[in-house]
């Protein structure tokens, strides 16, 4: 769950995101709370600037100063994440991996048409939250 402001220009600010995780077995579940908030800021890396464009075959981005990703100061101050207790020991264990990544787009441009009234219909987001009128 995304929760997010939007201004009268469309610039969007992220107060709070809330991640729920079942991922069976937790041996570490503080190293497991880390990796999704660090799965929720590359999320919302991607869905906001995330960006690649080509010329004359090459890409153009070829490093950070190109390549934009969320700042601190964007990112959001109340990153919750909630895990699903399980007993079963008998499951095999695994790791977390990515799986935090790919549902924070979806969850972010909700947020935005929950917001706006406006679908987002392509990614980055960019300057497309602007409220319907």
């Amino acid at each position: 769950m995304v929760e997010v402001d939007i201004d009268e220009l469309g610039r969007i600010s992220i107060p709070r995101v809330d991640v729920a995780f079942d991922c069976g077995p937790q041996v570490n579940p503080e190293r497991i709370r880390s990796q999704l908030e660090g799965a929720v800021i590359m999320g919302l890396s991607l869905a906001m600037f995330g960006e690649i464009t080509f010329k004359n075959g090459r890409a153009q981005q070829d490093n950070f100063h190109q390549y934009r990703v969320m700042r601190m100061n964007e990112a959001p101050s109340d990153i919750r994440v909630h895990l699903i207790p399980s007993s079963d020991w008998s499951m095999p264990l695994g790791g977390v991996g990515e799986p935090g990544i790919p549902p924070i787009a979806p969850a972010l441009c909700n947020a935005v048409f929950a917001a706006t009234g406006k679908r987002i219909r392509r990614l980055p987001i960019k300057d497309q939250a602007r409220r319907s009128t």
